[in-house]
This record gives C-alpha cells, structure tokens and sequence, in this order.
C-alpha cells in the first residue's frame, strides 16, 4: 500500500492541474465545514461572555398577560406568594422582591431621569455585582427603609466626574416628594449580565415612603443550582397556572434558558450550513471519479503490463483505490489548515474569541476520505476488470 502511496504522488506530479481541481472541491468543503462550525462555537462564546455567568441561578417571575376567563384570578406578589412558592416548588435557594420606579436625581446643577430599582439586601451580591467603591445595603437598610442609594458606574460618573460620590447627598424626586439620599456605593462599570441598573435604593425604603406595602413589581427566584433554573422555569408556570386558573398569569424566564436555547439555535444553523457545505465535498468525489475514469483509460496498457506480470485484480483495485483516498486525503489536510486560517482571521476582525471545532475537523476529514474511497471504487473496479490482452493492445 504504501508503493500505491508514492506511485499516486509520482502521478499527481505529472498531472498537476488535473489534480489541483480534482483537490479543490475536497479543500472548499472541508474548509467551509471547519470555517462555519468553528464560527458558530464562536458565536455561542460571544453569547456566554455576553449574558456572563452572573445570573445564571435566576428564574425571574413578572406579570403575565391575563385573558379574560371567568375562573382566572390575579396573582399578587406578596409575601404569601413568596411562601406558597417555597412551600410548593423544590430546588429554591432564594426568593427576592424587586421594584423598578421612574425617578429623577439631582446633585447641584446636574439632573436626570433615570429608572432606579428598589432591591432587598443581598440583591446585588446575588448578581455578583462588584463595588468600585462603598458598600452595600444590609438587613438593617432594608428594615427600616434607610435613605441611602447606590449608583451605577456611569450615573455615578454623571454626577460626580471628580469621583468623590461616596458620602454625597443626592436628591431623588418620585411622584412629585422630593427625598434626600446618601451615596454609600459605586458600582464597577458591568461589561456582562443581564443586571444593569442605573441607581439602587432599599426596597424597605419604597415599601414605608414611596409605596406601602406594595406588590413586587418582579420576583427572582434563585435556584440550588444552574442546571435546575430550566426546569425551575416549568415549575414555576405549573403552579401559577394552576393556582390562578390561567396559563398567561405570569412570565417566567431565566438566563440559562435562554442561553440554551440561543445555543441550540446556533448549533442547529451550524448544522445545516455545515450540511450544505458537504454538499461540494460530494461535488468534489464526482469529479474524482470523472478524473480516475479518465486515469484508467489512460493507463490501460500499465493495468494490462501489471496483469501479465501476475498482479491480481485485488492488487489492482487497491492501486486505483489508495490514488483516489490519497487526493482526498491530501484535500482533507489542506482544507482543515486553510479553514482554521481563514476562522482565526474572521474571528480576529470580528474581536470574537478564537475556537476550533476539532470534532468538526476529524468529521469532515473522515468523511472526505470516504467520499475519495466511495468515489474511488467504480473506476478501481473497471481497472481491475480489464481483460490484459486488451489492456495491452489499447492505446
């Protein structure tokens, strides 16, 4: 096999353009595979990066739209629905309440309408926000309902360029009552998550002033673990659904849901781009098998001379067999180095991360060995049927 091996490539070298187009649909379909997996893995990084790994334990509950059905009621999110939900539902760590108000801040000659969110304690270090200075609520903020805010990287930044919020009094207007906050925290500038607000005050705050004894506006459902907040999503329908009498009581979605899904989507599209880019792989087994009848007319009198020397029709076979898998071999290796090449490139004008998709890699190369085989074996089968005297007596 290996002599098959070294006559192939004497043969390539004295027909280079024959075998040049004969590698080129191996080479675009390999590379094409290679380049559209590797950039869909890339694009599932991007959207990983994006959502960050913050969050992904939360299953977030808000108001659903209620159609009109005799037997349908409202939900209420107040503490009885925070306990009915622990009491029913397995997997929950926590449960937060959250409010969000249109305000407007004012610190001297600077104002601005922002919408600011009324949180428990701990709501912030729950989305594993970090401090760029201050600290953060505790119990007793939330208890008595202090005056006290934290701001965003850059609301912080609008206010007090100079970067001295910490200790500042801030003035917070909402529904006409004007009410003074001290700044006890800045938050560092957040690149990822889906937890992005511009100002955070206590939520025991708006529940005594702003709002007595208000609903939830939002409930965040934290889950034991990543990996329950999906199921933690149905769970939650179920039960609304069942206690309210409707399915569109509620609207629960969480992060890592969401990530799935996009995820699969992506690897579905991948999947079918890669598919129609084997086609050319196909395309180009075609055209081996075209170019190998052609090698084997051409070369009927070597096939007649090997025959009358005593070569049998498996040894034959297998010459026209290992030319043809060395082209898509060679195909192959060409096509994974050019389609790694032109990822890294497409990636790197795009600043997205830089992945290979190896399993992609060893599925395109074997299958284009098998295509070069596949492709291969009705002209190593003419070749090894030739009758010698016929074979000779060719021209």
């Amino acid at each position: 096999m290996w002599e098959d091996f070294l006559n192939a490539l004497n043969n390539f070298r004295r027909n280079k353009t024959r075998t040049f187009l004969s590698l080129l649909g191996v080479i675009i379909g390999v590379a094409s595979v290679i380049v559209i997996t590797s950039m869909g893995k890339s694009s599932t990084k991007k959207i990983e990066s994006t959502f960050g790994s913050a969050g992904l334990d939360v299953v977030s509950v808000n108001p659903g739209f209620m159609r009109r059905k005799a037997l349908s009621k409202v939900l209420p999110f107040d503490e009885s629905f925070r306990t009915k939900l622990f009491d029913n539902i397995s997997d929950i760590k926590k449960i937060w309440f959250k409010n969000s108000l249109s305000v407007t801040l004012s610190y001297g000659d600077t104002s601005s309408s922002i919408n600011c969110s009324a949180v428990e304690t701990g709501y912030l270090e729950m989305y594993n926000l970090e401090l760029e200075k201050g600290e953060f609520f505790n119990v007793t903020d939330n208890e008595e309902g202090t005056q006290k805010i934290i701001l965003n990287h850059e609301t912080a930044e609008s206010f007090f360029p100079d970067g001295d919020a910490i200790g500042k009094q801030i003035m917070l207007v909402s529904n006409k009552v004007t009410f003074g906050f001290h700044v006890i925290g800045v938050l560092k500038e957040q690149t990822t998550g889906m937890e992005n607000g511009a100002a955070y005050i206590p939520r025991g705050f708006y529940a005594k002033k702003i709002k007595p004894n208000p609903e939830a506006g939002s409930v965040m459902v934290q889950a034991v673990s990543n990996e329950k907040a999906v199921s933690l999503v149905d769970a939650i329908k179920n039960y609304c659904a069942e206690v309210s009498g409707s399915e569109y009581a509620v609207n629960v979605n969480s992060m890592q849901s969401m990530l799935e899904q996009m995820s699969e989507i992506t690897n579905t599209m991948s999947i079918m781009l890669s598919a129609i880019a084997a086609i050319s792989l196909l395309v180009g087994g075609i055209g081996i098998m075209n170019i190998m009848i052609v090698t084997v007319t051409e070369r009927k009198q070597e096939i007649g001379i090997r025959k009358a020397l005593g070569a049998a029709p498996r040894d034959i076979r297998q010459q026209f067999l290992v030319e043809s898998a060395s082209i898509t071999v060679i195909g192959g290796i060409l096509g994974i180095i050019i389609g790694i090449i032109i990822s890294f490139a497409v990636e790197y004008v795009q600043k997205q991360a830089y992945i290979v998709n190896w399993q992609a890699c060893v599925i395109s190369f074997v299958f284009s060995v098998f295509v070069g085989i596949f492709f291969g074996l009705n002209p190593a089968s003419r070749a090894a049927k030739l009758d010698p005297v016929i074979a000779l007596s060719g021209e």
